[in-house]
């Protein structure tokens, strides 16, 4: 039976810049334990949605709630505690270039949770294990690893604190397809192992597919469709057909300056 109450919920969310409005009234439920995958175009407010949900920005009007708990008025202390339920796969991966791999994957466990650097490390090469990575990387830098490597790291500190929610930003920008497919899985694999939610922007469309159980897309501030991943080539929404077929006609207009 489906948790009534969702993990993740957007009701009406806005955000602007200025006179730019990014989030025009963002609605969107994600389920507990379930993988929502988040796409469209750039400049369509994915990624100021993610960060208003992370607490980075804060919304100018609407709710967000985390468990059925409203999280756009936290304190800074509620908030490090909200953060602490959270893991996070940035796009590039986001390694810290000064500390090898395995303080890399445990930073949070020894920052956040003071777990001792012994038992740290311990847990450290568990989850670098967990993404197909021995031993050996261990003591690497960043700069030692080919890029789907970094984006292995960058995936084993994501569920290095075994968190409840997992966002993935962009996951699989600047791999190959085989690389791509084999973060795919491995974000699979992580997310069923701990039974976690998960919710990924991107605009891979064979990511998506392959990661979701839902897909919504955002244009212009606002949701326009969400359904399961299997009805997205028949939605009827000719902003969605558009984008996952890759049309230069249609609806969406790309400007394109003449020289």
């Amino acid at each position: 039976m489906t948790d009534p109450v969702p993990m993740i919920s957007l009701a009406g969310v806005t955000k602007r810049f200025g006179d730019k409005v990014v989030l025009d009234g963002v609605d969107l439920d994600v389920a507990r334990a379930s993988s929502m995958v988040v796409i469209g175009g750039s400049g369509t407010g994915k990624s100021v949605m993610l960060k208003c949900i992370l607490g980075l920005l804060a919304p100018d009007a609407g709710s967000i709630r985390i468990d059925g708990a409203e999280t756009t008025r936290l304190g800074r202390r509620a908030r490090e505690q909200l953060i602490g339920r959270f893991g996070m796969l940035f796009q590039g991966a986001a390694l810290f270039d000064s500390l090898p791999v395995w303080e890399n994957v445990a930073f949070g466990l020894i920052r956040a949770r003071r777990v001792p650097r012994r038992e740290a490390r311990t847990r450290a090469l568990d989850k670098l294990a967990a993404v197909g990575l021995g031993p050996e990387v261990a003591g690497l830098f960043p700069a030692e690893l080919s890029g789907g490597m970094q984006k292995r790291v960058a995936l084993a500190r994501a569920i290095a604190v075994e968190p409840e929610i997992i966002f993935f930003d962009e996951p699989t920008t600047g791999l190959d397809p085989i690389m791509a497919d084999v973060i795919n899985e491995l974000i699979i694999k992580c997310v069923r192992d701990l039974g976690a939610t998960a919710l990924s922007i991107t605009h891979d469309m064979a990511s998506a597919r392959k990661i979701a159980d839902r897909i919504a897309m955002i244009h212009q501030g606002r949701i326009i469709w969400d359904g399961p991943v299997g009805e997205i080539d028949h939605c009827g929404n000719a902003y969605v057909d558009q984008f996952i077929n890759g049309r230069a006609e249609g609806p969406i207009s790309m400007q394109v300056r003449a020289f």
